[in-house]
């Protein structure tokens, strides 16, 4: 790569992917600005190195560090082969970062290990200073042995100092402690970092090293991130506002020295909301009040009466939503209820007022608040001290939290009250929850995105970026789409002028049997693999049962059945739209030449999803549909796109895709919302062939038999 922007020297291979210099010079200019990118990507385009090798480059010019994210685990991997390839080109320094709870030796609680951490670093501490306090007595002994008062003055004061350091100390060495981090913090580990920058290591790599040498490697890891070029992680490093700021001081960096890469980005959305949204079970209320019980605490007997006032609300909310034998029906899975009103507050807060008997909520609140932390205050001196195994959670202090919350911020624009119930495995009881659910994900990101230096968001599905920007907060990003620079003539999409499968129309006898002759004709005509992604579990047992082959149920874990379909030949797997084989998963070559999505994969209705719809109504243009377009088609089709993904995967690559539905055709531009051709993206759309039902199978038979893609005679159509 010549007469390129800076970068070059960290890019990997000799020659790049269609348009992929052209996204690297432009990101870097944006960079450069200070600007956000959102960049479209089709699979197999380069996305990845696209943008971090621009990135590095502009970091290391800048004294900055690039942070890469996704919320896929096959992703995660990819990073850390993109990284690998980059550091062989150019050194950097790079980690890969996973959770405590991936990486601990002892398999303890967040809160567990900082106490562990604590107390081991006393202990260590205190075995130091009884170290140089000993020295310090034998050197002052010999003068005391010539006869030096001063000397022998001094001495018995160290000694004094010694022997309360020993009381201190021998109180200590019955707490609990960390051996791993005790050795972090008393042999050398220099070693350690050494090793760390020889190559990109896995968390499962370091974990271990330090195992095998008795340290504990996720310490040493943060403590070796300072300064770094490029750290991969999860999500939630950044989207937790808490663990952000931790993530980056273990980095030394402030904000603005973070350029931030989103992969899979269409997920943020989602994700953002799954770290706002908080919960509280009956089972954290009744833990409250047991402690509130046992506390030597003035303030116990208010706090105790206005938590007990919630679990009421909370029970009689959850009963008034449960319609005629449903509570029957409840299984081991939560099961939202709908609790809130147009013209009034919730029902849980309603009797939760009505419950209370009090001289005031808000005051009895702050009061739990404060027992609450005074209690755990305690839990954490006991666990310090070896007096407990393990370090016990403050039931109370949650409970007062949530409380406060739901009564402070129940009503805020975005925020959701609702309820929830399951069933104990062990016991059979029924019990519920109460949650405010986080509709407007922007509250989350926007800050982030505010803070940090710059921010590239990429994916395969990411337009229309209008709506990307409004949802997460992003001002006046630069926008770039790549599509298939494949040549054209290996794939074809079809849209099948087939049955609209609304819920109503799925158990019509006529409509079934079109879809399942269609679906076997595509399956007879694939020289290779089919995969048939269905709008639910259910739609793809019932289609598995007319046509046969693999089925993927909910549930289950998918990598055995992928590796079992994938070495099979002239296969069909079916399964979710919503499951885990739609993004993130390659099937290369014959894995998978023909994709199938049977209908339009709406998400389900529920509570959550017409929560979200009426705040992007009352946030954005009503005008414009805001709700149903942002909350539902965006995101069908984003799900449809993902899924035709799965095939197409390298320029030597072909393949059919085919979306068996008439909404998917030119004719459902005259079913109004329902019609969703015109969602996809302008390039994609100019692709699509409408095709009868019947006609299918012979414009699979010309397209693959052009290509001279059968083993033989090609199929009897």
């Amino acid at each position: 790569m010549a007469e390129t922007a800076g970068y070059e020297r960290f890019f990997p291979y000799d020659d790049p992917y269609p348009n992929q210099r052209e996204a690297m010079d432009r990101i870097a200019n944006a960079l450069e600005r200070g600007q956000d990118v959102l960049m479209e990507g089709a699979p197999g385009t380069g996305k990845t190195l696209s943008a971090l090798v621009p990135a590095l480059a502009h970091a290391r010019e800048h004294d900055r560090t690039v942070v890469i994210t996704t919320n896929v685990h096959q992703q995660m991997r990819q990073f850390v082969e993109d990284a690998r390839a980059i550091r062989a080109q150019e050194p950097i320094r790079a980690v890969v970062f996973k959770g405590k709870s991936s990486m601990c030796h002892l398999d303890v609680g967040y809160e567990e290990c900082r106490s562990l951490k604590e107390t081991t670093r006393s202990l260590v501490d205190l075995e130091r200073d009884r170290r140089e306090l000993a020295e310090r007595s034998e050197a002052l002994l010999d003068d005391v042995r010539a006869g030096n008062d001063e000397a022998a003055e001094a001495r018995a004061a160290v000694m004094d100092e010694l022997e309360t350091l020993e009381a201190e100390l021998e109180e200590l060495e019955a707490s609990n402690v960390c051996e791993h981090y005790r050795a972090n913090l008393t042999r050398e580990t220099d070693a350690f970092h050494d090793w760390l920058f020889e190559d990109v290591r896995t968390p499962e790599e370091i974990y271990a090293y330090a195992d095998e040498r008795g340290l504990c490697g996720y310490e040493l890891l943060k403590e070796g991130m300072e300064g770094i070029d490029l750290a991969v992680c999860n999500y939630h490093h950044l989207l937790d506002p808490t663990i952000r700021e931790h993530f980056f001081r273990w980095l030394g960096r402030d904000p603005a020295e973070v350029i931030t890469v989103f992969d899979e980005a269409h997920n943020v959305e989602s994700a953002a909301r799954e770290h706002a949204t908080r919960t509280c079970s009956a089972r954290t209320l009744a833990g409250s009040l047991d402690e509130l019980d046992g506390a030597d605490d003035s303030r116990a007997s208010r706090a105790k009466n206005v938590i007990e006032a919630f679990r009421t609300g909370l029970e009689t909310a959850v009963d008034g939503a449960l319609g005629f034998g449903e509570r029957e029906q409840v299984g081991d899975d939560w099961h939202d209820l709908a609790i809130a009103n147009d013209d009034r507050r919730d029902d849980l807060t309603l009797a939760f007022l009505d419950a209370y008997e009090g001289s005031g909520i808000d005051t009895e609140i702050d009061l739990a608040l404060q027992v609450g932390e005074r209690l755990d205050e305690a839990y954490e001196e006991a666990y310090r001290r070896g007096e407990t195994a393990t370090r016990t959670e403050c039931a109370t202090l949650q409970a007062a939290e949530f409380v406060a919350d739901w009564m402070g911020h129940g009503t805020d624009l975005g925020r959701h009250p609702m309820t929830a119930v399951r069933r104990d495995a062990g016991t059979g009881e029924v019990y519920g929850r109460a949650e405010l659910y986080t509709c407007i994900p922007r509250e989350v990101t926007e800050g982030l995105f505010d803070e940090v230096a710059a921010s590239v968001l990429m994916s395969a599905t990411l337009r229309p970026f209008d709506v990307v920007a409004d949802v997460l907060g992003l001002s006046d990003p630069v926008t770039m789409a790549y599509g298939l620079a494949y040549p054209e003539d290996r794939r074809r999409t079809f849209a099948v002028e087939g049955p609209a499968l609304f819920s109503s129309e799925r158990d019509d006898p006529e409509t079934q049997a079109t879809v399942a002759e269609t679906l076997a004709d595509a399956v007879r005509m694939t020289p290779g693999n089919t995969l048939v992604f269905c709008p639910s579990y259910a739609e793809a047992a019932r289609y598995h049962d007319h046509v046969g082959g693999y089925l993927d149920e909910a549930g289950t874990p998918t990598e055995d059945l992928r590796q079992r379909f994938v070495a099979d030949d002239d296969a069909v797997l079916f399964t979710s739209m919503w499951g885990t084989l739609g993004e993130g998963v390659s099937f290369d070559g014959d894995d998978a030449r023909t994709v199938v999505v049977v209908g339009v994969p709406y998400p389900s209705l529920s509570e959550r999803l017409e929560a979200v719809q009426a705040a992007y109504d009352r946030i954005y243009d009503e005008r414009r549909e805001a709700g149903w377009r942002y909350a539902v088609e965006i995101p069908t089709v984003r799900k449809t796109r993902q899924a035709l993904g799965r095939v197409i995967r390298s320029p030597d690559d072909f393949g059919v895709r085919v979306l068996l539905d008439k909404r998917y055709t030119r004719a459902a531009r005259d079913m109004g919302k329902y019609g969703v051709r015109d969602s996809f993206p302008p390039e994609e759309r100019d692709e699509l062939i409408d095709v009868a039902p019947e006609k299918l199978k012979f414009a699979m038979l010309n397209f693959y038999g052009d290509l001279d893609a059968y083993d033989g005679a090609p199929p009897s159509p």
